[in-house]
């Protein structure tokens, strides 16, 4: 396509912004080093040939696109080492988050089979193996001399790990492991990479000695030769199949047939076992989780980041695409200028700024909680994986959401593989289910909060996330106050999560009154459960998003301030009159505080509109990135979505073979 201007629609748009653009940039990426950083990479991988396909991959089959994708990672990896050694840093810590983050599946669209090398081997190495063990395999891994992934989900068990059933059975006289698979669902299932990609893996398996089983641990094991690549002895591994989205992740299954291992491939840094056969069980059983806990807080992370991305091309075609009339004296309008667009468009780049403040406020908390485990107190150690486990569930199942009413509101053109929707909705509706499927963690989290509960009402001291349910026993009126600011609506979703919590846990005891076991009247409760957890989570989003915008707007421009706080507001509107229902139950509103909140919120989506262009521009994402002809920062949207059309393989012909051996015989033939 020959070089074009900037679509006149989208122009005047920019023009309308209030607020510095760059500013907003600069706090987005985390300041004018990191954005410096960004631009030249992306720059650096953007016009490399490598990364550039004549064909779209989504025109490949399944094997093309596998190894069309090991090319590229294998090539951005290379890319991107040459790149910080050329400006004096090779230190591979630098860019391991960039082979699974935005960057990493803006070039690869279906998925980087070596992410799964950074975003959980080397975490498994980092936080389950010791000094020695990490001396020996960190500096391979780091330099990709070898490569692995991290085997937990089976076939037949995901997020109850007690069921797994791959056991490792110590034996004394030869001090290894015997690994084994004694069932077809024990059979590992779903590791990215563990197909055809990597050849070490970290096994979280059933230790067994001296008789005895010691519960869940990790054990590094080698899949495959590193010569040859053939799989090693007793190994059965092979790809899972085709999926949703992220065919290009390589997930496999594997099987153990008395596979032996030595001693000291047991990562040891927290449980330990003895030459003999004796288990040291480690300070908390949770250390063993800990790498599905960072997994955790960088899915809150990259969720925000593919909001963002599908914000950024929905807001941008919305501008481009003019459709109706509002008045019908006037030419069709712009699709933003619909009220109805802007409810459709405006709350998920609320949910993407959100969720990206809250992801900071989560890092902060996880790497506050590492520390004092690194000196020994577990005490915030149950807070961390409860709030870390409702907020996965809770953002992912909103990003989900979020994407297909993006999806819609660009018409029929989203429906296009190319307007990579497709690529984003497979990424953000994997992670539902992937490291703990949603519901299982939002009772993970109830757990949590009905423990506490307890606690509270016994006087004693809570953490910062839960420390409202003390006001909340305290108070002698529990249907709190009605106040529609955005801290009293905090106030009022916290007194939801308290009074559901309530509920919830007498209905647990009343249930074991009439004879249930506690597990029996939990999962009777259950529905509850999750819903106490959900409402605990969004009142923990409402308030760190507000908490987190006023001490931005403390150090930004009046102007930056002004919007951030619209999107806060707005925020704080879209999830309270998505909670009608609970705060008629819990709190004072009444139907004319409804209609107030209603047209606060969609005062907030007028407030937004002049600015819309420019907030999705200062996420900073180029083209190559978001890979979508209808979010190209031009607007050149028809013209782009026609050159698509043309990299059709059918369309690389006048006449398919197919009309010469079967259309034309069935037209000239008698039925």
């Amino acid at each position: 396509m020959p070089a074009s201007t900037v679509n006149k629609d989208l122009q005047a748009e920019r023009d309308k912004g209030s607020f510095d653009r760059n500013e907003f940039t600069l706090w987005w990426v985390g300041g004018k080093e990191k954005l410096k950083e960004k631009q030249h990479l992306e720059t650096f991988l953007a016009n490399d040939p490598d990364f550039h396909n004549e064909t779209p991959i989504h025109f490949l089959s399944h094997k093309e696109l596998y190894e069309e994708t090991i090319r590229q990672a294998t090539a951005i990896f290379r890319k991107v080492r040459k790149f910080h050694e050329d400006r004096g840093n090779g230190d591979p810590s630098n860019y391991m988050q960039i082979l699974g983050g935005l960057l990493g599946n803006g070039i690869i669209r279906q998925g980087n089979p070596l992410g799964i090398h950074f975003a959980m081997f080397v975490p498994a190495l980092l936080g389950h193996g010791s000094p020695e063990q990490q001396a020996e395999w960190l500096p391979r891994a780091l330099k990709c001399q070898l490569l692995g992934t991290y085997a937990q989900t089976e076939l037949g068990h995901g997020t109850f790990l007690r069921g797994l059933e791959t056991t490792a059975t110590y034996d004394e006289r030869t001090e290894e492991f015997v690994l084994e698979s004694p069932t077809l669902s024990s059979y590992k299932w779903w590791p990215g990479g563990l197909a055809h990609t990597v050849n070490y893996c970290v096994v979280m398996a059933q230790l067994f000695s001296k008789g005895q089983c010691h519960g869940i641990q990790p054990f590094i094991v080698q899949l495959r030769d590193e010569e040859s690549h053939m799989p090693m002895k007793g190994i059965v591994i092979g790809e899972i199949g085709n999926k949703l989205g992220m065919n290009g992740v390589n997930n496999g299954y594997l099987g153990f047939e008395k596979v032996r291992i030595p001693r000291k491939n047991m990562l040891m840094k927290n449980a330990k076992l003895l030459a003999d056969g004796t288990f040291v069980k480690p300070p908390s059983q949770a250390l063993t989780y800990g790498t599905m806990m960072f997994v955790r807080v960088i899915i809150v992370r990259d969720t925000a980041l593919h909001l963002a991305k599908v914000a950024t091309i929905a807001v941008r075609y919305s501008c481009v695409r003019r459709q109706s009339h509002i008045n019908p004296d006037q030419p069709e309008v712009q699709v933003i200028d619909h009220l109805t667009q802007q409810y459709k468009l405006f709350p998920s780049i609320a949910r993407s700024i959100v969720f990206k403040l809250t992801s900071d406020n989560l890092w902060e908390m996880y790497n506050q909680v590492t520390s004092e485990l690194d000196q020994g107190n577990l005490e915030r150690l149950p807070e961390l994986h409860a709030i870390a486990c409702c907020l996965k569930a809770v953002t992912t199942a909103d990003a989900a959401k979020s994407v297909e009413t993006l999806r819609m509101a660009c018409g029929g053109h989203g429906y296009m593989t190319c307007a990579n929707f497709y690529n984003t909705y497979g990424f953000v509706t994997a992670a539902c289910t992937y490291e703990g499927e949603n519901t299982v963690l939002l009772l993970q989290t109830a757990r949590y909060l009905i423990k506490v509960w307890n606690l509270a009402l016994k006087g004693q001291p809570l953490g910062p996330t839960v420390q409202y349910l003390n006001s909340f026993i305290q108070s002698r009126n529990n249907r709190h106050a009605w106040i529609d600011t955005v801290p009293g609506i905090v106030k009022a979703l916290q007194t939801v999560a308290a009074g559901k919590l309530r509920l919830a846990n007498e209905h647990v005891e009343q249930r074991k009154k009439a004879g249930y076991t506690h597990e029996e009247a939990v999962n009777l409760t259950s529905l509850e459960l999750a819903q106490t957890a959900e409402a605990h989570c969004r009142a923990f989003l409402v308030q760190s998003g507000h908490e987190m915008i006023e001490k931005l707007c403390q150090r930004v421009s009046p102007a930056l301030a002004k919007v951030m706080r619209t999107v806060g507001e707005l925020y704080a509107y879209n999830e309270a009159l998505d909670s009608i229902g609970s705060l008629v139950r819990f709190t004072t509103i009444s139907e004319s505080d409804i209609n107030r909140l209603q047209s606060k919120l969609e005062s907030a989506l007028l407030a937004i509109r002049p600015n819309a262009v420019s907030i999705v521009d200062g996420f900073a994402i180029p083209d190559v990135l978001l890979g979508s002809p209808l979010g190209a920062y031009d607007g050149n949207v028809y013209e782009r979505l026609y050159e698509e059309a043309q990299k059709s393989p059918l369309n690389k012909e006048p006449v398919n073979k197919s009309f010469h051996l079967y259309l034309k015989p069935f037209m000239r033939s008698s039925l």
